[in-house]
């Protein structure tokens, strides 16, 4: 029986089993990947279906659901009728839903829905043009309301997806623009408070998303602006969350600038707005923000302390308190973000071995990430004196950029490119250097 507005959906509690939200979200995700599917999956969305606060999922999870249960409709999973839910529609073709106009009688949710996003893409150019821009503001509701909520975190979520797979070269200006948009709706105000939070948070996690794709694509001084404004609307919304996301993202904008006290101050920051909220993961990943910058501060002994705490913090494991961005976040990634510090402190044959783990335990689907660090792998090799096995690893990166469009990746295999230049006698490093040219 299909679940009721706002009572829980224990069908598909009981379909979870035995596993945790985030090993259940991890399933999802694996059955997307084969049926070509992409979404984003976590312990929060599983807990908002659970919750019944998701009456039914979008099409892409529909697809998903199917394949993980065979023969089982949506009323079989607890979901409500996809007609009966306000913004949904059961007469449109699934694969179609967000990518042509609706009826002029069609509700102001899906409109709202094609003006942050367009279906998903194979392609960084088709990638691109899946970020759309509802070009006349009059149609903006005079009061927010829920379906507008939904709207503003599907961006957010789309965004992630696209930058996992494609980088963010392509992407910064498309995702500046519902970025406008979620803006603008926050100034319109909300018929309910509930409603206001979730449009701040969502708002706040946009421009935090539009300043890492700045980041990633050497648009510093526009990545910092964009965190400052996540900042100040956590503040203004007292979203402990949204600020410790804010503050881990500004941590790492100062490390990779070489502010290096700043990112100390930074993490340590997000480290106090994140204590109350429960998440080991969380404090993990901002000791982590603490650390690279105590390494580029080249004080070894605080660098060390803030890795203990960061493995410690890790090792408590998954929670369903984890934030829903921190997705991207696992061994592969811790181990990335220590191979920088040891980097900074000049220990690079260690640095690679990290690296290299990161490297190989990283999911494919995230593919901007796996060329990250196999090019922080090769320049660690680079290095330590490995020049044939730097060479290696910069090839595997520039077969990657083939798909991945990621300004941060290219300046790094820039360098590395340069580090080599003295061994280009040696037929692998030769070879590399001359595709890298022509790249």
């Amino acid at each position: 029986m299909a679940a009721s507005p706002h009572s829980p959906n224990s069908t598909f509690r009981r379909l979870r089993g035995q596993h945790s939200p985030a090993e259940f979200a991890a399933l999802v995700r694996r059955a997307a990947k084969e049926i070509g599917e992409t979404v984003s999956c976590d312990a929060r969305y599983i807990g908002r279906v659970e919750s019944g606060e998701i009456r039914c999922p979008n099409y892409a999870y529909e697809r998903v659901f199917r394949h993980m249960f065979p023969g089982r409709a949506l009323a079989d999973l607890g979901f409500s009728p996809r007609e009966s839910v306000r913004g949904r529609s059961a007469q449109r073709d699934p694969s179609s839903v967000l990518t042509h106009r609706s009826p002029s009688s069609a509700k102001e949710s899906d409109v709202l829905r094609r003006a942050f996003m367009a279906g998903g893409s194979a392609t960084v150019a088709a990638a691109t043009l899946s970020l759309t821009l509802l070009g006349d503001t009059r149609r903006l509701p005079s009061r927010a309301g829920e379906s507008e909520a939904d709207a503003v975190e599907d961006a957010v979520r789309q965004i992630r997806l696209l930058d996992d797979r494609h980088g963010a070269d392509a992407l910064y200006r498309r995702a500046a623009e519902p970025l406008r948009t979620a803006y603008a709706l926050l100034d319109a105000g909300a018929t309910r408070q509930s409603t206001e939070d979730r449009l701040h948070s969502g708002a706040g996690e946009l421009a935090v998303s539009v300043g890492w794709l700045a980041h990633d694509s050497g648009r510093f001084d526009d990545a910092r602006s964009h965190y400052a404004e996540a900042l100040a609307t956590a503040r203004v919304a007292r979203d402990a969350g949204l600020e410790a996301h804010a503050f881990s993202n500004m941590a790492f904008l100062a490390r990779d600038r070489g502010r290096s006290r700043e990112a100390v101050r930074a993490a340590q920051a997000g480290r106090r707005a994140a204590r109350s909220l429960g998440s080991p993961r969380l404090l993990s990943l901002l000791a982590l923000r603490e650390a690279g910058g105590w390494a580029g501060l080249g004080d070894r002994r605080a660098c060390e302390e803030a890795l203990t705490r960061a493995h410690t913090e890790f090792s408590r494991g998954e929670s369903d308190s984890d934030p829903e961005w921190m997705s991207f976040f696992g061994q592969a990634e811790l181990e990335s973000l220590e191979a920088r510090c040891w980097s900074s402190l000049g220990e690079h044959a260690r640095a690679a071995r990290h690296a290299r783990r990161a490297a190989d335990l990283q999911d494919p689907h995230f593919a901007r990430n796996v060329a990250l660090y196999t090019a922080e792998l090769a320049g660690d090799l680079a290095r330590a004196g490995a020049p044939d096995e730097a060479a290696w690893a910069g090839g595997r990166v520039l077969d990657l950029l083939a798909e991945v469009q990621s300004t941060r990746v290219r300046s790094m295999l820039s360098e590395t490119a340069d580090t080599l230049v003295p061994h280009q006698r040696s037929p692998r490093v030769g070879a590399f250097l001359t595709r890298h040219a022509t790249a």
